[in-house]
């Protein structure tokens, strides 16, 4: 048995970290074999050496987040907690040091999970990266926050977002308004991934002068686009011949990455989804990466996690 003691620079510092009547400090106390104590600004860690070690660098990297964003969540610590678990030294290190995008407003957006870690390399290494996995496991925030790093650092001069409206068949005649406003339901997700990292003011600026255009994916057909990174979200809702035609638009010094949760796919024929489809197409070409997620990764509310395993066991069940 050893004993540690943590020191905190003030006040305001310990009730961000020690959470809502000391909840965070619970939740490391349930998910190590270490006792944590609490006096004032310094924390006493009692336990075998490894674990008093895991739960110091857990406690700095709460830290960090802590004195950059003055907030601490639950998911943040769950999330960090799982990183500590599931992974070595080296490893984790990695995924904290990890700065995907820096926002407007100085947050710093990281992967959360090494499968997150490996998703934004595949990013950064590969010019076609298909990620496929439940909600709430980052895949389109992440390809939001690449986009625009790519677009900060000039290796691209424009956005594409694109997905599948109204099922697979884009029938967009029946809802009132012209094309921007017909199509705007069915973006928003994407609009409020790129409004928390660059404004909205900044966002509509990008859109007028069409650094960031917003395509539904049937407008996307005759066109060939260098010098651009591509996002195609929900794309588990596509046809096969509609994969087909977005993969063969990309030109010069372009990539694209492509979303979607293979269990949730809208099409009548769920057989006919273009991303079921293409894993058996494309898997062996060089130069392109699948990444799958799994509710282990999911960064949303801890009962989501949950939910998403029992629907797994259930459709399990209902299959046999």
């Amino acid at each position: 048995m050893v004993s540690r003691k943590i020191t905190l620079k003030n006040n305001k510092e310990a009730i961000i970290l020690f959470g809502q009547y000391d909840s965070n400090l619970r939740l490391i106390e349930a998910s190590f074999p270490v006792e944590v104590f609490a006096r004032g600004n310094t924390l006493t860690l009692k336990g075998n050496l490894k674990d008093v070690r895991n739960v110091e660098t857990l406690i700095n990297e709460l830290l960090k987040i802590a004195r950059k964003d003055e907030i601490l969540r639950t998911q943040q610590v769950e999330s960090a907690i799982d990183i500590i678990h599931s992974t070595r030294k080296r490893e984790r290190e990695k995924i904290f040091s990890d700065v995907v995008y820096l926002t407007e407003k100085g947050k710093e957006i990281r992967p959360k999970t090494l499968q997150q870690k490996a998703y934004v390399d595949a990013i950064r290494n590969y010019d076609i990266v298909f990620s496929i996995g439940p909600a709430g496991t980052g895949k389109t925030y992440l390809a939001c926050a690449s986009a625009l790093q790519a677009l900060k650092e000039e290796r691209v001069e424009r956005i594409i977002l694109t997905r599948p409206v109204v099922e697979a068949g884009e029938k967009l005649g029946f809802l009132p308004g012209d094309l921007y406003e017909k199509i705007n339901p069915y973006l928003h997700p994407l609009y409020d991934a790129f409004y928390s990292m660059i404004g909205p003011e900044k966002f509509q600026r990008y859109r007028k002068e069409e650094i960031i255009e917003i395509i539904p994916l049937a407008y996307m057909r005759g066109r060939t686009l260098d010098d651009a990174f591509i996002i195609l979200d929900e794309a588990q809702n596509t046809t096969p011949d509609q994969m087909k035609m977005l993969l063969t638009r990309l030109g010069f010094d372009t990539q694209a990455v492509v979303t979607g949760d293979i269990t949730q796919v809208d099409l009548e024929d769920k057989r006919s989804s273009g991303l079921i489809q293409v894993q058996g197409i494309l898997k062996k070409i060089k130069g392109i990466r699948f990444i799958y997620f799994s509710e282990a990764d999911v960064i949303r509310h801890q009962l989501v996690k949950k939910i998403i395993t029992a629907y797994e066991e259930y459709e399990r069940k209902d299959k046999r």
